[in-house]
């Protein structure tokens, strides 16, 4: 007979806990999470909207770099056409700042939410996924960043003598910040490519025979993310884009050999024979 205070002895007929969530729990656990990651982003968002100013003052820098080179300081200005104008425009970006800035807490929210159905396998994976999306998707970012004043100078050096460039403050920051986005998931895509290979879906030949219609996308992309006059930017794009698909193919490569290498450990010498 146990004691007090001694460890108990589970009893051979007893039944096991079942340590699955039923439904209930997982809609409880999922509002948890959800709540967390909301409440992430209002604070994200209350932070951002102080720091409007300078991320302002940083996507308007080729507008007062034409207006030095013209020599008008009324040649190239940013419009608010309402009155609720500069505000809207504060809200969106405090939104759009806010969600970078909560990130790593609702990244975590959803980790943490996914995490328990997943084998360790999986988890790996996911790890170096998303190790491998995140710095990309900030590296697109920042090239994104360095090709957008390029593109604002060209277009405006489209205005004929005697005319006035009146940017929509909403119109370009929506130009800056899609122009961002699509050159920074762009950078993410190679990622996709190898998950697609390491889940066997696509060898690491298939993606390299693809090479040619790899390139005219990456050009045809990058034509359409940049100006047509403003070739030097294509190029750029256009060409970190491929290095990007032959790593990406380069790295398939590699894990076939080792998957072949490791299936030919396992197998038998009279199948391979």
């Amino acid at each position: 007979m146990a004691t007090a205070g001694s460890p108990r002895v589970a009893d051979p007929g007893e039944p096991k806990r079942d340590k699955r969530m039923s439904l209930g729990q997982h809609l409880v656990e999922l509002r948890k999470r959800i709540m967390y990651a909301a409440l992430a982003l209002i604070v994200g968002m209350v932070v951002a909207f102080f720091i409007t100013d300078a991320v302002i003052f940083l996507i308007t820098e080729p507008l007062r770099q034409i207006a030095e080179r013209e020599g008008d300081a009324a040649k190239v200005e940013l419009m608010f056409s309402t009155v609720t104008g500069a505000f809207d425009l504060r809200l969106r970006m405090s939104f759009a700042i806010g969600i970078l800035i909560s990130a790593p807490i609702w990244l975590w929210q959803i980790w943490a939410f996914i995490m328990p159905g997943l084998t360790r396998k999986e988890i790996k994976y996911t790890i170096g996924f998303i190790a491998a999306a995140v710095p990309l998707f900030f590296a697109g970012c920042w090239v994104g960043l360095i090709v957008m004043p390029h593109i604002v100078e060209l277009m405006a050096g489209f205005v004929p003598d005697g005319g006035a460039s009146f940017f929509d403050a909403s119109y370009y920051y929506d130009f800056v910040f899609k122009l961002l986005i699509v050159v920074g998931i762009s950078f993410v895509l190679p990622v996709f490519l190898v998950a697609l290979n390491l889940a066997g879906i696509m060898t690491g030949k298939a993606i390299l025979k693809g090479w040619r219609v790899a390139v005219l996308v990456a050009v045809a992309f990058s034509a359409l993310a940049t100006p047509a006059a403003d070739v030097v930017s294509m190029l750029m794009l256009s060409g970190m884009l491929v290095v990007l698909f032959f790593a990406a193919a380069a790295l398939s490569l590699l894990f076939d050999k080792r998957r072949a290498k490791r299936a030919a450990a396992i197998l038998p010498p009279e199948a391979i024979a």
